[in-house]
């Protein structure tokens, strides 16, 4: 139930500020009356179809230049098929066109863009930079990182809105100006508002949220990027991407009893690791494909970014179809039947017969069964029935505090009803969850279903605690309430997407281990990391040992989904140039951007070694989430956090710096003052990491903030395609030893010099580069780098940045 007293205090704060947006949000939001599903108008639905002719024409030119006998599969179709000038993408470097992948570099224009509200704040400031009157695609903001998980909707939406006034009232305005749908906060998490409204078989978009992949499930090309390429898309400039293999994974069988979808991708995390999808599309074929439901294959879509995956995609199928009429999108669904014809030449939406894939991996659906992942990585994976010896090996806590099921991977209607079966079973044995229980609808049109066939009383009167329509704990959004303090060892099990140390609360201490929220579910009622549901019982009050039954539920709701609050709905995408854009002078959440300064005509001198990390080093490790979230239009406020989660290769501290050039015994201090007293004293500088450097979300902070500070090189084993691409945008050189055991040569308070970078730059990514490095204790070292810097991406970092280039050329 609402608590009236709290949204009314709320209310009132709100509307003491005349004309405030988030006033009209939050009062819109309280009306929380029912509506009957409508269908969307038309001028909406043809805004949400992708334009399927220009795809089938491209399609057609693309066959043409590479021969009518070539195989593709549906991933390179959807890629090709968005290509801004076809000839030049597909014939250079790539041997006449017969080495695309890993050769090409693709500039393609995509359809959309999508923007969540943490990331569309810097997104939209460097937009607003490029001079322009509106978006050249349709674009939406979705408000849903920074709304708090804590004692459930009634009370955590209200406070959110009023402690991020501000930062939706910029977004909001800003969304009027420009043209761009905004999603309030309530509406619903990011990934599973695009599912339910913008993705489409054949359609191409950008996402500044590294899980945009979810959109996959309905076979839609959806890749994760930073805000600096989500404005290529904005202001029309193609967006280049390097042509990524395919990886095949062959679906056979189909699931049954307790394994769910998230399966599939949990057990591809644990074959492949954190990196082995790196430079791939993760593209799913077989019999198996057509078992699956479309939440189902959005579920594992969205878990391909935690193998690095540059995106997932399935082939058009049925339950799409399906999905598409049930959330009122059946003009969409009859453009797409209208396109598979497999024997046509212009046939788009599934892969050619024969279509050969760089690798394979079957998974055999009837044998697979469910698994657990963690914890601090997602790819540590472990099959349930093996779960209770490794809890032992590993010495991980027999017990857990919370489980919690929802967010944008695992909310659908079939992961909660499927839950909700569960939990119906335990109720009737007289039995309550041991552990805390939270849910989180991924949307509202989810959360108005589910309360209209009352599955989310079922969860209440069971204990749970249904918190917003958001992110919440999944981003490190959770203020706990059970007592566990910072640094004490816990566990927790989520069906989210991600778990690294520290990320849901704040605590390096908590082990989150992932799984199905079946599973999620079934294990909250022991509070036992130990219990294994398949096989294991429970005592109930009335002495009969209790033990769940396998879960069922239903794909999509008799009569589609419930359309929730109205006043939840989008503002019109209908630029108005006349519309202020609101930013306090005086505000420590927002901030306008200054560019960054160019590349120096020379090599770069003089750059001091920050810092050397030790093993991972995630985009949470380099750009905290959390309490930091409030400052992602604040560049220079969020700054405070860079790297303060990475370990100190040559002490093991973390978050520990030293000052080799001041005199005397070297001071200690945090990474982010040392870096700040550096900028101040003119000095630039680089960091030294291992493999896969910044890892998991697009977070561009990561990228930014070190440029901010003074950064200009960084040279890791290897980096993460986003946060690679990203560091460019920003003007950040990205090098990879040549042999990855000179990390071992190079550590803190060294001095580095490059060797051909600014002639490898001036040539457009042509030449070779290396590092004169002058050791702190003395001696000389020459190391070797490779790069991946294209053309384009030369030019960016020559001109200080992607913005300032682009700037220029719009100008």
């Amino acid at each position: 139930m609402l608590n009236p007293g709290v949204w009314s205090e709320a209310i009132a704060t709100l509307r003491s500020a005349s004309h405030a947006p988030s006033s009209r949000i939050l009062s819109r939001r309280l009306l929380a009356t029912e509506a009957t599903p409508k269908t969307l108008a038309q001028s909406d639905i043809a805004l949400r179809t992708p334009p399927y002719q220009h795809l089938i024409k491209n399609l057609k030119s693309v066959r043409r230049i590479l021969g009518t006998r070539r195989q593709l599969t549906v991933a390179e179709k959807t890629l090709y098929s968005h290509l801004h000038n076809i000839e030049e993408s597909l014939l250079s470097n790539t041997q006449n066109g017969n080495q695309i992948r890993g050769n090409a570099t693709l500039k393609l224009k995509p359809d959309r863009v999508a923007m969540q509200d943490a990331s569309a704040q810097m997104a939209l400031l460097q937009f607003m930079s490029c001079g322009l009157l509106s978006t050249a695609v349709p674009t939406s903001i979705h408000c849903d990182h920074m709304i708090v998980g804590e004692r459930g909707a009634d009370v955590d939406l209200p406070a959110s809105i009023t402690g991020n006034k501000e930062v939706f009232d910029f977004l909001e305005s800003a969304a009027k100006k420009y043209g761009i749908e905004f999603w309030p906060p309530g509406a619903g998490i990011i990934h599973q508002t695009v599912l339910e409204n913008y993705a489409a078989p054949g359609l191409m978009m950008l996402g500044t949220d590294s899980h945009t992949p979810n959109a996959g499930g309905l076979g839609a090309i959806a890749i994760g990027v930073g805000g600096a390429d989500a404005v290529d898309a904005m202001v029309d400039a193609p967006w280049e991407l390097k042509a990524p293999r395919i990886l095949g994974v062959r679906l056979e069988q189909q699931l049954s009893g307790w394994t769910a979808p998230k399966d599939v991708i949990m057990k591809l995390a644990g074959l492949l690791t954190v990196r082995g999808g790196t430079g791939f599309i993760i593209e799913y074929f077989g019999p198996g494909v057509e078992t699956i439901s479309c939440t189902g294959m959005a579920t594992i879509c969205n878990m391909g970014a935690e193998v690095g995956a540059t995106t997932s995609i399935f082939p058009y199928t049925k339950s799409m179809r399906e999905y598409l009429k049930s959330t009122h999108r059946s003009r969409v669904a009859r453009h797409a039947d209208g396109i598979r014809d497999p024997n046509a030449v212009s046939h788009l939406l599934s892969a050619d017969p024969g279509a050969e894939y760089d690798e394979v991996i079957t998974i055999d659906l009837s044998t697979l069964e469910p698994h657990i992942n963690g914890p601090f990585t997602p790819d540590l994976s472990t099959p349930l029935s093996q779960f209770k010896d490794a809890v032992k090996v590993n010495e991980w806590p027999k017990s857990f505090g919370a489980g919690l099921i929802g967010s944008c991977t695992n909310s659908s209607y079939q992961d909660m009803t499927r839950a909700e079966h569960l939990v119906k079973q335990a109720s009737a044995a007289g039995l309550k969850p041991k552990a805390d229980f939270f849910i989180t609808p991924g949307s509202e049109q989810i959360r108005a279903t589910l309360a209209a066939g009352e599955t989310l009383e079922t969860f209440s009167s069971a204990g749970g605690t249904v918190l917003a329509n958001a992110c919440g704990p999944c981003i490190g959004q959770w203020k706990r309430t059970d007592g566990v303090s910072k640094g004490e060892a816990n566990a927790i099990f989520s069906s989210y997407n991600r778990n690294f140390k520290g990320r849901n609360d704040g605590n390096p201490s908590t082990m989150n281990f992932l799984a199905s929220p079946e599973i999620v579910t079934a294990m909250s009622y022991a509070g036992s990391t130990t219990f294994n549901p398949l096989t294991d019982t429970l005592p109930t009050p009335s002495g009969t040992p209790f033990q769940f039954s396998p879960p069922s539920g239903i794909d999509l709701p008799k009569g589609g989904f419930a359309q929730g609050n109205p006043e939840l709905a989008p503002t019109p995408g209908v630029p108005d140039s006349s519309h202020p854009v609101i930013i306090s002078p005086t505000s420590d959440r927002l901030a306008v951007l200054e560019p960054f300064a160019p590349f120096p005509t020379g090599e770069l001198q003089g750059l001091r070694v920050l810092y050397k990390v030790k093993g991972q080093c995630t985009t949470d490790t380099i750009s905290a989430a959390g309490p930091w979230l409030k400052y992602k239009g604040h560049l220079p406020n969020i700054s405070a956090n860079t790297l303060i989660g990475a370990v100190n290769a040559e002490t093991g501290e973390t978050n520990v710096a030293y000052d080799h050039f001041d005199s005397g015994e070297p001071p200690k201090s945090a990474i982010p003052q040392l870096a700040e007293k550096w900028k101040g004293q003119g000095k630039e500088w680089m960091v030294v990491a291992e493999s896969n450097y910044g890892e998991g979300s697009a977070r561009e902070h990561a990228a930014l903030q070190p440029r901010y500070l003074g950064g200009r090189v960084i040279v890791a084993k290897s980096f993460a395609r986003i946060h690679e691409t990203n560091l460019k945008k920003q003007g950040i050189v990205p090098l990879v030893f040549e042999n990855e055991g000179d990390y071992e040569e190079i550590g803190a308070g060294d001095v580095v010099s490059t060797v051909g970078l600014y002639d490898m730059l001036k040539n457009g990514g042509k030449g070779d580069v290396s590092l004169r490095v002058d050791k702190r204790g003395g001696g000389e070292k020459i190391i070797k780098f490779k790069h991946t810097i294209s053309p384009d991406q030369a030019g960016f970092i020559l001109a200080g940045s992607a913005l300032n280039l682009m700037a220029k050329k719009l100008g």
